[in-house]
């Protein structure tokens, strides 16, 4: 069994660049897998390996200037769900676009788990999912405004757009992990709000520790690995990723007689040619070719 480590931290780093190799050399020398984001902002990142590969590179992050408070949600996986190892450089460790925009200065309240679900019952109370659409299409809280955003970059035009619909109400907000939420916060809080809450650890920390029974949350939570998402106790939760859009597809669309393995799925059958189609064929024969030799191909591996 191995460990999947979900984690980010806000934090001031003067020369991200000179922090990528020896992160880098401290997954690879564990065996670590997955994706880590640095920028000037902070770190952002889902890493898998064994339980001693993944404390010595969470033992790395923590090292780095400003994480030594560095928390994140671990989860499970049978087989590994990254297919190489990467560390990024980037402006944002997550994208939104607003330079005024520091998490470090203020966010919104956090609300633990065990607390949320009566928060969101609260007719006051208005609850939006801060994450993209096809994320939203597979999962969310009974009563979610979706604003429908194909990147988080779109969120701030969507707010503006639509506030007036929120105008005297408490905005309960919430996401994956959580990351969003610190930038979508701050953001309402630099427009006036102050009535701004979000959910502390995300939804995963939500179905770590809320029993279902008890839960609000209604079908899947996407994450960026092979896994494709996972529900309460994060379970898997058997969905594809398309290989021609990078959506994730449930039972259903699986068994709609527009998928094809590898090749298309309902939501994309018209937006390739016959061309594409023969070449995203081609690579998910390469593909399965690999899996036979156990050995990854490239374009495999989860989209983080």
């Amino acid at each position: 069994m191995l460990t999947v480590a979900a984690l980010y931290h806000f934090t001031r780093f003067p020369d991200p660049a000179a922090l990528k190799p020896g992160l880098l050399d401290v997954c690879t020398a564990h065996g670590v897998r997955g994706s880590l984001l640095l920028a000037p902002e902070g770190i952002n990142g889902t890493i898998a390996g064994t339980r001693q590969g993944i404390d010595a590179a969470l033992a790395a992050v923590r090292a780095l200037p400003g994480c030594a408070g560095l928390e994140w949600k671990e989860s499970f996986a049978e087989i590994m769900p990254f297919g190489r190892m990467k560390v990024k450089l980037k402006r944002e460790i997550v994208t939104m676009g607003q330079p005024d925009v520091d998490p470090l200065a203020r966010v919104g309240h956090y609300v633990a788990p065990r607390d949320w679900n009566a928060l969101i019952r609260d007719p006051d109370t208005v609850v939006i999912d801060t994450r993209n659409d096809y994320e939203v299409a597979i999962g969310t809280f009974q009563g979610a405004v979706d604003p429908g955003t194909k990147a988080f970059g779109e969120f701030p035009a969507w707010w503006q757009a639509n506030r007036e619909r929120f105008a005297g109400k408490r905005i309960a907000m919430f996401c994956t992990g959580g990351i969003r939420c610190e930038k979508s916060t701050n953001y309402l809080l630099g427009q006036g709000l102050n009535q701004v809450y979000h959910l502390k650890g995300g939804i995963l920390k939500y179905l770590e520790e809320v029993p279902e029974a008890e839960s609000l949350w209604q079908g899947q939570c996407f994450v960026f690995d092979d896994r494709v998402s996972v529900g309460h106790g994060l379970q898997p939760g058997g969905l594809k990723i398309c290989g021609a859009c990078r959506r994730p597809v449930t039972a259903e669309g699986q068994a709609d007689p527009d998928y094809e393995d590898g090749v298309c799925c309902p939501a994309c059958v018209g937006e390739y040619t016959s061309a594409d189609r023969e070449r995203f064929r081609e690579r998910h024969r390469q593909m399965l070719l690999a899996a036979k030799r156990g050995t990854q191909h490239l374009g495999g591996g989860g989209a983080l």
